[in-house]
């Protein structure tokens, strides 16, 4: 639960030109997973303690931190991510904050799940970064209130224990706690501003739920489904083809680079849990001169490299922009799945609608049950 690498320290006052030219960042091997505090699955900043330069929702926006050097408001200098004031001692003769004095913010995930990695981005804070960070996690069903989650009854987990930051850095940290977290709280000590969270980890989604619902898509992200791999990411995120909705822009679904040889491009999915897959939806939406020209779906039934992948959907043309729907003959058992598209291209998302075999479900549940659940 150390930061890897970590980044420490001011970062250089802004000299003008380009702001991330000396941003610093690496390569967190936990990225891979979902952002389980995307806000297009639901996530939320529910409350914060202090906001008073900078709102606490900026935590969460998709896109990357801006700056703009020129633009101040009343309060100050107008940042793009959560700002608080300066703390301050108790007297003249101690002016300086108490060794515990923090500020905090309760997020709130859009998918509850098992947490792999945080990444605390300080983007565009250079002298006004919190001198450290901790982060803790709870698993509280339903729709608790910020009053309820600070109750004293809440128990919390240390998923970051208190750790040095870097001003303009993406400071990440692994995490191993193996449980089911539904809220986080993070904590910057003793003030400052973070621009960005990104929380990666695995969706733990509810059997109960996802019982009562009867057919459901169960490759989507929000139901524990997850992309393994895929064949090209030049453009844009094979994980997008499973975000909950339609795609509301062209760099909102996958596309690849364009092909000059004979071969195809390709996304393989891990479902839910074992399931019966009755119908599919292939969306194009948003991509007209460069969606798929043809597209399949097949399934695999079981782990590792066991099982032959059967084909469900035969290689089928494919229009621009538009939302294809197919009702299998005979409904496909398995646990893992693969969209082809052909030469190359892209889809907006994938649907596999279907319900979890018997088998599925107790896997699930004992899952479910082992973490905390």
């Amino acid at each position: 639960m150390t930061a890897t690498p970590s980044f420490t320290g001011d970062a250089n006052p802004y000299g003008g030109g380009d702001s991330y030219a000396d941003y610093r960042t690496a390569d967190f091997p936990f990225t891979q997973h979902a952002n389980l505090a995307d806000r297009r699955l639901g996530a939320g900043v529910i409350a914060a303690g202090d906001e008073f330069f900078a709102e606490r929702e900026n935590l969460l926006v998709p896109e990357r931190a801006e700056f703009d050097p020129e633009r101040f408001g009343h309060k100050g200098k107008i940042m793009d991510g959560w700002e608080t004031r300066r703390r301050r001692g108790a007297s003249a003769e101690h002016p300086w904050p108490a060794a515990d004095d923090h500020d905090w913010a309760l997020v709130r995930l859009g998918a509850p799940g098992v947490i792999h990695g945080i990444v605390v981005d300080t983007a565009h804070f250079r002298g006004n970064y919190p001198q450290a960070v901790s982060v803790e996690g709870t698993s509280v069903p339903g729709s608790p209130s910020p009053g309820e989650l600070l109750g004293a009854d809440v128990k919390w987990t240390t998923l970051v224990p208190r750790t040095p930051v870097g001003g303009h850095a993406a400071n990440g940290f692994t995490v191993s706690a193996a449980q089911r977290f539904t809220h986080l709280r993070v904590n910057q000590h003793p003030d400052g501003g973070i621009a960005r969270l990104r929380v990666y980890g695995e969706v733990v989604p509810d059997p109960a739920w996802l019982a009562v619902l009867g057919t459901f898509d169960v490759v989507a992200l929000e139901n524990g489904g997850r992309v393994e791999d895929a064949s090209d990411l030049f453009y844009s995120p094979a994980a997008h083809t499973i975000q909950p909705g339609r795609s509301r822009r062209m760099d909102d679904g996958w596309e690849t680079r364009r092909r000059r040889d004979r071969g195809n491009d390709w996304i393989r999915y891990r479902l839910v849990a074992r399931s019966e897959i009755r119908a599919i939806e292939i969306d194009t939406a948003y991509l007209k001169g460069n969606s798929a020209g043809w597209a399949s779906v097949s399934v695999r039934d079981g782990d590792g490299d066991d099982g032959d992948w059967r084909e469900a959907l035969p290689r089928t043309r494919l229009q621009p922009d538009t939302n294809h729907r197919f009702v299998l003959p005979v409904p496909a058992v398995g646990t893992h799945a693969r969209v082809d598209i052909f030469p190359d291209g892209g889809i907006s998302r994938l649907r596999l609608f279907g319900t979890l075999t018997p088998d599925g479900t107790e896997r699930l549940t004992a899952r479910y049950r082992e973490l905390g659940g």
